[in-house]
């Protein structure tokens, strides 16, 4: 039976969950941190399974329209030379570029466009507290207001207060020992359709990307242990990025220069959410807080429309919320433990301490990009992980068609 749900993070879990649930006739609300809806953010794909549930959602074909252009992926050396290179062709999802390439920030408006003609959105505002019984979930949000939900999923990111508040100390994270930094700056006369990767010695990389919007989406990287810098204001983490980076060759000075003025600056240590339940009562994780696999993984945004289409699916199965959210996590628990099956090993192989390794590397990838290895290669990139079954939800009750 349809009831109300509330939403936690305006994200594209978020976004495409509240989709599917106002389509079925619950009465969703959306309350996101964020004084207003978030563009913006780097590049990600969306492959398999991802793209059929935008086809059923009627994205794709826009989600296509709206890519990057990216045609592949550079690794290119000091003098920005490309030593390996994997081109994207229509129709192929091979390789460290898919055909769908995509900001974040334009895929999250292409899913929060339709979604709110289902759902009520308030920005500025989050859940404080949380107490739930039987019948039903009691929330506090910041604004002082309180209300009662029957279901409330957490859409949040890989540090999800909310996550928390229901779910206190039970995230053990696994840490993939790679510090991050993405931004965007102005875009140059040189700067092309692929994305360009360079690697610097001491364990460094830089990459500079395309995108719609005439400008130049960034990635900084350093293979070390995590030291507590994901926890340092914005202006301590682009000092020490200027001090790691002084001396990184190619474009780093163009980089480090506009790192400065940057609105978008976004800086973590990469690690992964592992949590042995994604369900507490009537609160349910989805999307980074329940999985986050990290951006090594390649499938984030293709896990996070998956696991939102099929939490939906299963809410407007039942009126057992206990059996919906037991169904949802024995539907995902598979793709999900694929997909964060990164080897620990590989951000190690891609950024090597000394100029040696990265001629190797730089070898490796060159005899990879030869057609006759590119099958075997793209494995590494993008591998397909288990998928739930959609065909089980392809007819919807008709109490649900009807409604939409």
């Amino acid at each position: 039976m349809p009831g109300r749900i509330l939403i936690t993070g305006a994200s594209i879990a978020g976004n495409t969950l509240a989709f599917w649930l106002g389509r079925r006739g619950f009465d969703v609300t959306v309350v996101e941190r964020a004084p207003q809806f978030r563009d913006g953010g780097q590049n990600i794909d969306v492959r398999g399974i991802g793209r059929e549930v935008l086809r059923r959602m009627g994205l794709e074909q826009a989600a296509l329209e709206h890519g990057t252009g990216e045609e592949g992926t550079a690794w290119v050396d000091a003098q920005g030379k490309p030593v390996a290179i994997f081109r994207t062709t229509p129709g192929s999802e091979d390789g460290p570029t898919a055909e769908m390439e995509i900001l974040r920030g334009d895929l999250a408006r292409l899913l929060y466009e339709p979604a709110k003609a289902h759902a009520t959105y308030r920005f500025g505002d989050h859940v404080t507290a949380i107490a739930q019984d039987d019948a039903g979930v009691t929330v506090t949000f910041a604004s002082g207001t309180s209300e009662r939900f029957d279901v409330v999923a957490v859409a949040e990111g890989v540090g999800s207060s909310t996550r928390e508040l229901v779910f206190p100390g039970e995230n053990d994270p696994r840490w993939m020992d790679l510090t991050m930094a993405y931004f965007t700056i102005p875009r140059a006369a040189d700067d092309d359709k692929l994305w360009r990767w360079y690697n610097a010695p001491g364990k460094r990389s830089i990459s500079l990307r395309p995108d719609r919007h005439e400008a130049t989406p960034v990635m900084l990287s350093l293979h070390k242990t995590p030291d507590g810098e994901h926890k340092w204001d914005d202006d301590k983490q682009k000092a020490w990025l200027r001090e790691r980076f002084a001396d990184a060759g190619w474009q780093a000075r163009r980089v480090l220069t506009a790192m400065q003025d940057t609105d978008d600056f976004y800086f973590d240590v990469l690690r992964q959410v592992r949590m042995k339940r994604w369900s507490n009562g009537r609160v349910v994780l989805t999307g980074d807080a329940a999985w986050c696999a990290t951006p090594l993984a390649g499938v984030g945004a293709t896990v996070a429309v998956t696991g939102a289409y099929v939490l939906a699916a299963e809410l407007a199965r039942t009126s057992d919320v206990a059996v919906a959210l037991a169904a949802y996590e024995k539907a995902m628990r598979p793709m999900v433990e694929e997909a964060q099956g990164v080897p620990k090993i590989a951000p190690r192989i891609m950024h090597p301490q000394t100029r040696l390794g990265i001629r190797l590397l730089h070898g490796a990838l060159a005899l990879a990009s030869r057609p006759a290895a590119r099958r075997t290669a793209a494995k590494f990139f993008a591998r397909a992980p288990k998928e739930p079954d959609l065909s089980e939800y392809d007819h919807e009750p008709a109490e649900v068609a009807q409604r939409a």
